[in-house]
């Protein structure tokens, strides 16, 4: 049987820091407040001139040094975001062109905090059924584009960033399974309102930005995790304490916490970077694997649960073996 299996992570976050002192000065919050009711301290910000496909670049380039293959052998690559460089041609493509490969499928994923999960299941399924050896997996973001620097219930929980993964085709166990799911009904819970259907001109007056209703997301989020917990162990046949580790999406501290309770799992075994990344959307989770990957937390066999949830809304989870 062939698997897919991970053999090189990469992360990329821009080298600005903005803390939480820093948002005190721009808009009405404080340090306390942030900490308590998400959990983040710090964020990256993207400088300016500094777009999704450089940091999309830098990610990748680490996860393929990382799995010490050459960038020419990769047949497929994903790119999940929601921040792209350009309407078209696609940022997956803009990225092909620069890692110098020619002629594999390169396409976007947008599925918002869940692109990752989304591009991971799609990846997975061209490697089982032959159609990829060597796949580059990608989740990037800039974030900071589409915030309103004057909402405080939404600029203090976003970051940019990049994360990556190698995946290849293995008779050794990888991915055992992936559940992805969508239901567009709560739209307007979470959403940027305009786009393509309005001509573009909230765009360009820079008034194409993220509106959320927290309280109702969260309650959505907490419950559709554990859902999609209880769905992927059924499908597997495993029981909550064969799971090693969670790397969950990094959107609160709270989803986060009652994921792991859920799992009885101790938070000893959550990969938890939303303090120092803030919520970076379709990057999280494969930036909070390679901060994990690369630390030795994350060993060799172990199984891992990487789950996320997003506007649309969508969510999915990911069990595999590293």
């Amino acid at each position: 049987m062939t698997y897919a299996r991970i053999t090189g992570t990469g992360g990329y976050l821009p080298e600005n820091i903005m803390t939480n002192h820093d948002l005190e000065k721009i808009v009405d919050t404080t340090d306390q407040w942030i900490r308590e009711r998400t959990g983040i301290e710090q964020r990256h910000i993207a400088v300016e001139g500094q777009t999704m496909v450089d940091l999309a670049e830098m990610a990748a380039r680490r996860a393929i040094e990382a799995a010490d293959i050459d960038a020419q052998d990769i047949d497929l690559i994903i790119l999940a975001t929601s921040t792209p460089d350009k309407i078209f041609p696609s940022s997956a493509c803009i990225l092909q062109a620069r890692l110098d490969i020619h002629g594999c499928p390169a396409f976007d994923v947008q599925a918002v905090c869940t692109g990752f999960i989304y591009a991971m299941t799609i990846a997975e399924k061209f490697i089982t059924t032959g159609s990829s050896k060597k796949a580059l997996v990608i989740g990037a973001e800039v974030f900071s584009h589409i915030l309103n620097w004057k909402d405080r219930t939404t600029c203090v929980l976003f970051g940019d960033g990049a994360g990556a993964v190698i995946l290849e085709a293995s008779e050794d166990t990888g991915i055992l399974s992936t559940h992805i799911h969508a239901d567009g009904k709560y739209e307007n819970l979470l959403l940027v309102p305009y786009g393509i259907a309005d001509g573009y001109d909230k765009v360009k007056a820079g008034e194409a930005f993220i509106e959320m209703k927290g309280n109702e997301v969260f309650k959505v989020a907490v419950n559709t995790l554990g859902r999609i917990v209880d769905e992927t162990l059924a499908a597997n046949n495993m029981m909550k304490s064969d799971i090693d580790w969670l790397v969950p999406h990094q959107a609160n501290i709270r989803i986060i916490t009652a994921t792991a309770k859920k799992l009885k799992m101790s938070m000893d075994q959550v990969v938890v970077t939303i303090n120092k990344h803030g919520n970076t959307s379709a990057a999280s989770v494969p930036l909070a694997l390679d901060v994990a990957v690369r630390d030795g937390r994350i060993k060799p066999n172990e199984l891992l649960l990487l789950e996320a949830f997003g506007g649309g809304f969508t969510w999915g989870s990911v069990l595999t073996r590293f």
